[in-house]
């Protein structure tokens, strides 16, 4: 292979990165929030332009969003949660239980069942209401060191899990099984 060659290939590889690196975004889960559906070290993809050009985020969506939390190094912090109101929607959390504009939600994806706090709220358009699969154990909308989330601190759509390999492939919505 000649010099010429060598140096073709390795441009189109850099553009390649390039464009990919644009559209997708790797991260790594953390923490236990999002137990028992992510986990620990698990190796995910985040597409950037889910939500450009007219696309909504949609209940049961998990989203990777910049918070005001910060790191032990001061650096903020992304959060990964699942997407449980869009503007405009209701939520209620009562006894264990959450209502989406007034009907009781389905909990069977969270690790527990059951979630805990007590609060009413409507979400203003342009925000979403996100909550951790593990709700006994969630920094999420309900604390008000995060609150509702604006669309524009929403850094991408969770919509594939590399690693662990056991579980590799697309990531699916609960509410649209």
């Amino acid at each position: 292979m000649s010099l010429k060659e060598w140096i073709i290939d390795i441009i189109i590889a850099v553009v390649i990165a390039l464009v990919i690196v644009q559209f997708i975004r790797p991260t790594i889960v953390k923490h236990t929030s999002m137990e028992p559906n992510f986990i620990q070290n698990d190796y995910l993809f985040c597409s950037k332009m889910s939500y450009k050009f007219g696309h909504e985020p949609q209940k049961g969506d998990v989203i990777i969003f910049h918070s005001d939390l910060t790191t032990d190094d001061g650096k903020k912090k992304l959060l990964i949660k699942r997407v449980i109101g869009v503007g405009g929607d209701e939520i209620s959390i009562h006894d264990g239980k959450v209502y989406i504009n007034g009907k009781e939600d389905m909990q069977s994806y969270t690790k527990d069942g059951v979630t805990d706090g007590e609060m009413d709220v409507t979400v203003p358009k342009g925000k979403l209401f996100c909550m951790g699969d593990n709700r006994l154990d969630s920094v999420d909308s309900r604390s008000e060191e995060v609150g509702v989330v604006d669309m524009s601190q929403v850094a991408g759509k969770v919509v594939f899990r590399v690693f662990p390999f056991s579980k590799f492939g697309p990531i699916h919505n609960p509410y649209n099984s």
